[in-house]
């Protein structure tokens, strides 16, 4: 399956149901942005739970979500981190139109997945938030690829908003089933949310 990639998503995308505003175009619950979605509007041909080496934290202001702070991992490999994400089975064209949408540009990108593979990351978007690809491996002869910032933004750790984290928490249930406990646990360690925030959004599902 050449023309296909797996898009490993660790924030907001690990909800289907916001993943597909970015595929099927729509407004994301809670936002303050509707996205045009892809070009070609397939649903993913597959989807799966994944673990990834790389530290999650939460950082920047970002106005879709009301000022909060979104997430990123960091680009250097940790083998104890153990970050929970997501992975769908999207076309490279797809890949690519979500890449535009997330770092908020209409302009032609050309991805050289190759590339990408053999350096194990590439800056695709320069100054952009979510313009480093990273090769995460494979799955089923097809790649697995995310993205995230060039650097470690350890002086812009900033809170998420309600919103995004019952995003994010919804995912987490839904994708890898986990327990109240065990979502407090797995949150509450990741720079730029409390254990507080946690526990006010688990009380409303």
């Amino acid at each position: 399956m050449q023309d296909y990639v797996w898009y490993a998503s660790y924030g907001s995308n690990l909800s289907e149901d916001r993943f597909m505003c970015y595929i099927k175009g729509g407004k994301p619950a809670g936002a303050k942005k509707i996205y045009e979605g892809c070009s070609d509007k397939s649903n993913p041909v597959d989807q799966k739970a994944i673990e990834i080496p790389h530290e999650l934290y939460f950082a920047k202001s970002a106005q879709v979500w009301s000022g909060g702070g979104v997430c990123f991992i960091n680009p250097q490999i940790n083998n104890e981190a153990n970050t929970l994400a997501k992975m769908y089975l999207i076309t490279k064209s797809q890949f690519i139109d979500v890449v535009k949408q997330e770092n908020k540009t209409n302009e032609s990108l050309n991805v050289d997945f190759n590339k990408v593979k053999e350096h194990k990351s590439l800056i695709t978007i320069e100054n952009s938030w979510y313009g480093n690809l990273l090769h995460l491996g494979n799955e089923e002869h097809s790649p697995i690829f995310t993205f995230t910032n060039q650097g470690y933004l350890h002086d812009e750790i900033n809170s998420p908003n309600h919103h995004y984290l019952k995003t994010i928490i919804k995912g987490l249930v839904d994708s890898h089933k986990l327990s109240e406990v065990q979502i407090v646990d797995y949150l509450s360690s990741k720079k730029g949310v409390s254990k507080n925030q946690i526990h006010n959004i688990i009380t409303e599902l």
